[in-house]
């Protein structure tokens, strides 16, 4: 069993693939084996999580996901634990594997009850063993009386809570709740999740993130049989990149680690909106994140702004070597962008579109058009939209974005043939023929003006210093994230602060 952590990466598969691969390892198993192995590991992390336990309530479902709750009743039960079911099925219809885990948990004499103990604390432990993955958001009914009951008895109890396989009714391939399914607060007490055969896309992206809590995982054995990946946690294999000079050779020079290029930032002029900080925060990440040189182009060069950092050099956009230089455009961007985004997309070498520089592409089919001639031009492209702008960029609306963030992702890179990080908890990186990466990192202290812009500058660094760009936006989504991983509690995270810690 592991404890899944941000440190290291990790093979995803979705539905599909683990019902091929529990198919596969139980036709090579004795009868029941399979289940019996899933108990054996959720009684073990119980023991783990919550080693004094007066009491340890397990609510199990009808199916094969209240049959792994049954079997590790059972074994809880021989090991001196005071445990008692709640199960929605009947011995008469249950699945095989399961109703045999029901005549082990009574004859092992385990307390079958109709809720959970009245007593039940801080110092005790739920075991939630209702659904399963085999819930699917799209069309699941909403949740019966019986079952809705034990649902909010899980989500409001102080006790420690273990989903066995998946939180009920979380989708285990989009992370999203089937409608119904949502508890209606946070729990008060903490939250894990014992991944069984597979790691799950779902529980690292949307609503997945909070509703696992920390993540463990259990091949059952059958590890080796796994199929092809359907995602990927983590940076691919890798440590991430190093933005910083330590291991440089002594006799690199400032052109050693690439131009990059801010283009954004529309002045007061135009609408009466300022935003030139959008863009010397990408310029200030790009710096920090190991860039040669970093240079900023106002869209209203009629300001005349001292840089927030020295190390910026202002320049006019016609003085700019488009060719040359790797580009982040569209920060703060407004309606000028629109006016410069023919010739950048024509000429930048490598390219980072962000925020309005995406919101043109969505509303000019001719700009869009451009933008996907840039892969038969050998020209490095990443877009890093938001839910909000995937959907303006894919027709549609944010929720169903959101309903799928995988599947929005790479439909986005096939579309524009390029590298695409959909932002959000999970952020999703997804490149045309690449394995689509859901990044670990993170948290909800990014959840302020101007992180995204940071992101956008350490994406053009690492674009900038030679990584390809699916490296460079996994990489730069991974090390943005950890960054505030390693936040101060005591401290608020602003974006210009964020922008001095990256590496």
């Amino acid at each position: 069993m592991e404890h899944i952590s941000s440190d290291t990466a990790h093979a995803l598969h979705g539905v599909a693939a683990t019902r091929t691969l529990e198919t596969a390892a139980a036709s090579g198993l004795p009868a029941h084996c399979l289940m019996q192995r899933a108990g054996a590991a959720s009684a073990r992390l119980a023991l783990a999580l919550a080693p004094h336990a007066r009491h340890i309530w397990i609510a199990c479902g009808s199916g094969n996901n209240g049959g792994d709750g049954l079997e590790a009743a059972a074994l809880l039960h021989q090991w001196g634990r005071n445990v008692s079911v709640t199960w929605l099925g009947q011995p008469g219809s249950a699945p095989a594997d399961a109703r045999a885990a029901w005549q082990r948990a009574v004859a092992a004499g385990v307390v079958f009850a109709p809720g959970p103990p009245a007593d039940l604390g801080p110092r005790d432990l739920c075991i939630d063993a209702l659904l399963g993955i085999g819930l699917s958001a799209a069309c699941a009914r909403p949740p019966g009386p019986a079952l809705r009951a034990l649902l909010d008895q899980l989500h409001t109890s102080a006790a420690a809570l273990l989903a066995v396989d998946i939180p009920s009714g979380l989708d285990a391939d989009t992370g999203q709740y089937a409608p119904g399914f949502a508890p209606d607060s946070p729990r008060a007490g903490p939250c894990h999740t014992l991944s069984l055969l597979t790691l799950k896309p779902g529980l690292f992206t949307a609503q997945g993130r909070d509703a696992c809590g920390s993540v463990w995982f259990d091949d059952l054995g059958c590890g080796a049989q796994a199929p092809a990946p359907t995602a990927q946690l983590g940076i691919d294999g890798r440590k991430p990149h190093a933005g910083t000079r330590g291991a440089a050779r002594h006799a690199s020079h400032k052109g050693s680690f690439g131009d990059v290029a801010v283009i954004g930032g529309e002045g007061l002029a135009a609408r009466g909106m300022g935003m030139t900080g959008a863009a010397f925060l990408a310029a200030g990440a790009a710096v920090f994140g190991g860039a040669g040189r970093v240079m900023v182009a106002l869209l209203d060069e009629g300001l005349t702004l001292a840089p927030p950092w020295p190390e910026l050099m202002l320049r006019r956009i016609d003085a700019l070597r488009l060719p040359d230089l790797t580009v982040v455009c569209g920060c703060g961007g407004g309606e000028a962008v629109r006016a410069v985004l023919p010739g950048v997309l024509a000429q930048a070498a490598r390219l980072v579109l962000d925020a309005d520089g995406l919101n043109a592409i969505a509303g000019d089919s001719a700009l869009a058009a451009a933008l996907r001639a840039r892969a038969s031009a050998g020209q490095a492209t990443v877009l890093t939209p938001h839910p909000l702008e995937a959907a303006r960029l894919l027709q549609t609306t944010t929720t169903q974005v959101q309903a799928d963030r995988l599947a929005a992702a790479q439909t986005l890179a096939d579309r524009h043939l390029c590298t695409v990080v959909l932002k959000g908890s999970g952020s999703v990186t997804a490149t045309p023929g690449r394995r689509t990466i859901i990044n670990p990192t993170g948290n909800a202290r990014l959840a302020t003006a101007g992180t995204g812009d940071v992101l956008a500058g350490l994406i053009g660094a690492r674009l900038a210093q030679g990584l390809a760009p699916h490296h460079a936006a996994s990489d730069a989504v991974y090390t943005h994230g950890a960054a505030a991983d390693r936040w101060p509690t005591h401290l608020a995270l602003t974006a210009s602060a964020l922008a001095t810690t990256l590496q």
